[in-house]
């Protein structure tokens, strides 16, 4: 990284000081192509207060589950027939042990289930998948009819009953409706760890990013609501939260930017391929998982090539 390259990132990390939600303290440091950030809720009490100013914790890989959100670009037959592409994905996704998967286009819905397949040939068996139906089921949504998945090590993860999208008849909020399910995480010997959580995955209409953001708040209350036994739930997907669509001040007056919503990838963030600066891809978690957020978040920028996808995988840690 050259010196001004060095000097902008210094100055990104002020930005992020003053605009990020929760933050009180932060710091960041480098690995190859991702970019690490660490970000410590602010102390209430004179307890908390004592841990100010400690390092990125040095956690083992095997002590926390690693968990990304990653829009592969048009992520279809044709994109699954080209092998070196097919390649990099695998190695991409099997750097995590959940990834929510948005984009997938398929209209045979093959390609899923082949690509877990290449997972599992690479992996040694050890990857499975929670796969929506295709979604933009309201009939004006259904020439952009797209589907979901969540890919996750079995090691790691136990998927608890079967996904579902959300029910959007009633509102047509989404021109692709959530895809959310429930997980249990495991400790490092494969056992339950005593914790579960629910995961909200989107791709969100471009020129109606806005309206969806705010329909995500609806949604989340709504699932508690007739789901009291879980607090812990995390959204992750390609919000579209930025630039054209939605700019700082408006993701501000959000009702997905209440108290009890904790942004771990900021506004200034950028999570595109391209030239552009966009930080459209989010990870939203209900305060702070019961303990289980370790605060590190990251974006994953080795991926150059926008054959293989315009947006970079984006990532948090849960202690397991």
């Amino acid at each position: 990284m050259g010196s001004m390259d060095g000097y902008l990132q210094a100055l990104s990390l002020v930005a992020i000081l003053i605009l990020a939600p929760m933050t009180i303290h932060l710091m960041v440091h480098q690995e190859d192509n991702t970019v690490f950030v660490f970000v410590e809720p602010e102390p209430q009490t004179e307890d908390d207060e004592e841990v100010l100013g400690r390092e990125i914790p040095q956690l083992n890989r095997t002590e926390v589950a690693r968990i990304a959100t990653f829009n592969i670009k048009v992520f279809g037959k044709t994109k699954m027939g080209k092998p070196d592409i097919v390649s990099q994905l695998v190695d991409t996704v099997l750097q995590y042990d959940l990834v929510a998967i948005q984009e997938i286009k398929d209209i045979d819905e093959i390609v899923p289930y082949d690509f877990l397949t290449e997972l599992n040939n690479a992996s040694g068996n050890f990857w499975n998948m929670s796969l929506s139906v295709r979604s933009g089921n309201q009939a004006d949504d259904q020439s952009s009819q797209e589907q979901y998945a969540y890919y996750y090590n079995r090691t790691v993860f136990r998927e608890i009953g079967e996904g579902q999208l959300f029910n959007d008849s009633a509102n047509d909020y989404f021109q692709r409706e959530p895809y959310f399910t429930q997980f249990e995480l495991l400790n490092a010997s494969g056992n339950s760890s005593g914790f579960d959580f629910t995961l909200f995955t989107i791709h969100t209409k471009p020129a109606s990013a806005l309206a969806e953001i705010d329909a995500l708040h609806e949604v989340i209350q709504s699932y508690q609501e007739n789901n009291s036994d879980e607090t812990d739930v995390i959204l992750l997907g390609d919000l579209n939260a930025d630039c054209s669509y939605a700019t700082a001040q408006e993701l501000w007056e959000s009702p997905l930017r209440l108290p009890q919503y904790n942004w771990l990838v900021n506004d200034i963030a950028d999570t595109t391929v391209s030239s552009t600066d966009c930080a459209y891809d989010r990870i939203i978690t209900i305060e702070d998982l019961n303990g289980r957020l370790v605060g590190t978040w990251g974006i994953d920028t080795s991926i150059t090539n926008t054959s293989v996808s315009d947006h970079y995988p984006v990532w948090f840690d849960l202690y397991r």
